[in-house]
């Protein structure tokens, strides 16, 4: 859960070279960031309303929900 009108930092690490998981995608907020192999990559971003945020792979076939409230 996060809290609408408050900065997020997400960070993600792939770990495996074994993946579609290349990148992250949240199409709401225009992020598309790659994810080099055994390296942090901090995604930050300010939820505008409340409800869910939708982040996947490049492919959209790995994916997660932030819920704003």
């Amino acid at each position: 859960k996060v809290e609408k009108g408050r900065p997020v930092k997400l960070v993600v690490t792939r770990k495996t070279e074994r993946t579609c998981a290349t990148e992250i995608v949240v199409k709401d907020y225009g992020v598309n960031q790659p994810l080099p192999l055994n390296q942090a990559v901090e995604v930050t971003l300010t939820p505008k309303k409340a409800g869910p945020i939708r982040y996947a792979c490049g492919m959209d076939m790995i994916a997660g929900v932030l819920n704003v409230e």
